[in-house]
């Protein structure tokens, strides 16, 4: 192993408090000088929001280090839309989409693409049906999703994410979504790329046995699984099989050193 994958939420962080031993974990790696990066579906913060929301919990990174759907989407949509983007994201992911022409979703102007993010309790009928209609003008828009999460753990219980509200648009119109996150392929090796490593010299670990495990596997990658954040037994039951499964973020560097035997 060269080079490691690390979600956030669930795995170094639930709610506003740190998983114990995640700060160590961090720190045990930067002092050997292995890359890592983490990899978020978050689009309910920017990344400097998401920095802030890490210093203040203790976990001390920089944009450099973090891979969010927005800036993928934007880079897509430059590459291969024509026409401006409605927006049903978040208010503070809107900054990641600043070089971006928008427009106003329900202003009757037509748009080439229309992106979905986590937007939790702003979801209502109004809002969902303002995309439904957006996306059954002819000709049809992209539909990009932020990511394609089912659910993750907040402070009150499971919440839904993302990925149903856009399974149900595509339901509904027949539009297939571009997907931005994970468990995308293409966002894995976007990753890859960036911390300078193949799949084969990789790990991810996540909370997530579908979008973390399940993606990185898609992509050549190792996936490891934490007991933390949205883990349920029953992710163990499925055919998605990860090659370990750790108490915590804490456990890496033991995992780590028994996997790299001559890293000590």
């Amino acid at each position: 192993m060269a080079g490691v994958l690390l979600d956030l939420d669930g795995v170094f962080y639930v709610g506003n408090e740190p998983v114990p031993g995640a700060v160590d974990t961090l720190e045990w790696f930067r002092q050997r000088g292995i890359p890592y990066l983490f990899l978020t579906n978050t689009t309910s913060k920017s990344r400097s929001g998401l920095v802030d929301k890490l210093r203040h919990i203790g976990i001390d990174t920089d944009e450099s280090h973090l891979l969010t759907p927005p800036v993928a989407a934007v880079r897509w949509i430059q590459d291969h839309v024509s026409g401006p983007s409605a927006l049903f994201i978040p208010e503070a992911t809107r900054a990641e989409f600043a070089a971006l022409d928008r427009v106003e979703p329900g202003s009757g102007t037509a748009a080439g693409a229309v992106v979905l993010g986590d937007l939790g309790e702003a979801w209502d009928f109004q809002t969902y049906n303002a995309a439904f209609r957006m996306l059954m003008n002819d000709p049809q828009p992209a539909l990009v999703a932020l990511g394609m999460t089912r659910y993750w753990q907040a402070l009150d219980g499971l919440r839904l994410d993302v990925g149903a509200y856009v399974s149900g648009l595509q339901y509904a119109t027949g539009v297939k979504p571009t997907i931005m996150g994970k468990p995308a392929a293409p966002f894995f090796q976007s990753a890859l790329d960036i911390i300078g490593c193949t799949a084969g010299q990789a790990v991810m670990i996540g909370d997530d046995i579908r979008g973390d495990v399940g993606g990185a596997q898609s992509a050549g990658i190792s996936g490891l699984l934490v007991r933390t954040g949205k883990f349920q037994a029953s992710d163990l039951k499925g055919d998605i099989k990860p090659a370990a499964v750790l108490d915590t973020i804490a456990d890496l560097p033991d995992w780590w050193r028994a996997t790299n035997h001559y890293l000590h």
